[in-house]
C-alpha cells in the first residue's frame, strides 16, 4: 500500500496560499493519488464550529489556544489520521506550526503551554511520536504587501484585521519554528510571480520523490 503523504501550507493572510494548494492536489491526483484537501481551524463540522467563533469572537489568548487545539485534535481524530492510514495525500491550509505564529508570535502566548498542548492533542497512547505534516511549505511574504494584496478584497475576520505590527510578529515566529525543523520546511518566496511560486512548490516535492515529474504551471497560475 501506498504511505500517506500529510503536507501543510502555511504563511501569513495574503501570502497566496489557497491559489496554490488546489493546484497541488490536481498534480497528485493526476498522477493517481486520492488527494484529502483541509484546512485549520476546522476540516470537520466540530471543527467548523470553534473556528467560527475564533475567527469572530473576542476571547483571551488561552481561550482561543485551547480551542484552536480542540479543533485540532478532532481534526486529526475525524479526518487526518484516517486518510493518512488509507495512503492517501492530505493537504493542509494550516496547522500546528500557525498557532506557534499566530497565538505565539502575534498573541505573545506562552510557548511552552502551545507546546504542551501540541504534546497532548498530536500523540496517541500506541504511538507517542509527535504527529507534524511530512513537508510545510511556508510562503513568506512581506506584512506590508500582503496587507495590499487583502485591501478590499473582503471583510477580515478577527486576525485579518490586526495591524501590520501583528503579522511581523507572526512573519517572525514563522521563521524561527522553521529554524528549528529545517528538513521538515521548505520556505516559498511568496513575493515572486504565480509561475516562479509554483515551481518552487513542485521542485519541493520532486526533491521528495512524491512528484516524479515536474509539473507545468497550470493556467489559472499563469
Amino acid at each position: 500500500m501506498t504511505n500517506g503523504i500529510f503536507i501543510s501550507f502555511e504563511g501569513i493572510d495574503g501570502a497566496g496560499k489557497s491559489t496554490h494548494i488546489e493546484a497541488l492536489a490536481q498534480a497528485f491526483r493526476a498522477q493517481g493519488r486520492t488527494v484529502t484537501l483541509t484546512r485549520e481551524p476546522g476540516g470537520t463540522p466540530l471543527a467548523e464550529k470553534l473556528r467560527a467563533l475564533v475567527l469572530a469572537d473576542a476571547m483571551d489568548p488561552l481561550t482561543e489556544a485551547l480551542l484552536i487545539f480542540a479543533a485540532r485534535r478532532d481534526h486529526l481524530q475525524q479526518v487526518i489520521e484516517p486518510a493518512l492510514a488509507r495512503g492517501e495525500v492530505v493537504i493542509s491550509d494550516r496547522f500546528t506550526d500557525a498557532s506557534f505564529a499566530y497565538q505565539g508570535g502575534g498573541r505573545g502566548f506562552d510557548l511552552g503551554v502551545l507546546s504542551t498542548l501540541e504534546q497532548w492533542v498530536q500523540t496517541a497512547p500506541n504511538n507517542p511520536q509527535l504527529r507534524q505534516p511530512d513537508l510545510t511549505l511556508l510562503f513568506e511574504l512581506a506584512p506590508e504587501t500582503a496587507a495590499e494584496r487583502l485591501a478590499g478584497a473582503r471583510v477580515p475576520d478577527r486576525f485579518e484585521a490586526q495591524p501590520v505590527e501583528f503579522f511581523r510578529k507572526v512573519t517572525q515566529a514563522y521563521a524561527e519554528r522553521a529554524a528549528q525543523s529545517p528538513g521538515r520546511f521548505a520556505c516559498i518566496d511568496a513575493a515572486a510571480s504565480r509561475h516562479a511560486v509554483w515551481q518552487q512548490v513542485t521542485s519541493a516535492l520532486v526533491r521528495r520523490g512524491w512528484l516524479s515529474i515536474m509539473v507545468p504551471t497550470p493556467e489559472g497560475l499563469v
